[in-house]
């Protein structure tokens, strides 16, 4: 049901309730509260039929998993920050499998509670593995030269660990295109 057809529907069951209060003989106020309490009826039916799609389940009766992951302070000890910034990369990490209404929490001072409803058998090891996997992030030397060796299509320095893919460099409304 899009929301312009709710929006009307609500409006003229607003003017029928407008209408049974304004209203002083009998049979039209029966037959307007009949009418008010049909429309009603009908209305909840339709906006949560069918009931599969419209109503999520939780990990309870869909199915799913759940993981505690337990968090090892290095030199530091875990603090409230750092525990939300791992539950921050757990989001991003659990949203790639595109489930809905992950459930990811902190609990105590050194543990993420992760429950995943609607993940299938197959999908749960995968899971596991992502969410096992360490953060790893690397800092390398760069050729001090503001890019003149991509523009003359050179190689980079040996010691840099850098290699040239595909480059496009624009001047102008032309642009070159160089691979190495």
């Amino acid at each position: 049901m899009t929301p312009a057809l709710t929006f009307f529907i609500g409006l003229a069951m607003l003017v029928l309730f407008g209408w049974y209060f304004a209203s002083d003989q009998g049979p039209r106020k029966r037959l307007l509260a009949t009418t008010l309490m049909l429309l009603l009826v009908i209305f909840s039916i339709a906006t949560i039929w069918p009931p599969q799609k419209k109503i999520s389940l939780g990990l309870d009766i869909q199915g799913g998993t759940s993981f505690l992951i337990r968090l090892k302070p290095g030199d530091k000890p875990i603090t409230k920050g750092m525990l939300d910034q791992a539950v921050e990369v757990i989001r991003k990490r659990i949203d790639t499998f595109g489930v809905s209404e992950p459930i990811i929490s902190p609990v105590a001072n050194d543990r993420i509670l992760v429950q995943i409803p609607g993940l299938d058998t197959a999908k749960i090891q995968e899971a596991r593995d992502q969410l096992s996997r360490v953060a790893k992030l690397e800092f390398r030397l760069v050729y001090p030269d503001n890019g003149e060796r991509l523009k003359e299509n050179k190689s980079f320095p040996r010691n840099t660990g850098l290699k040239l893919i595909n480059t496009r460099v624009r001047t102008g409304n032309r642009s070159k295109n160089g691979c190495s």
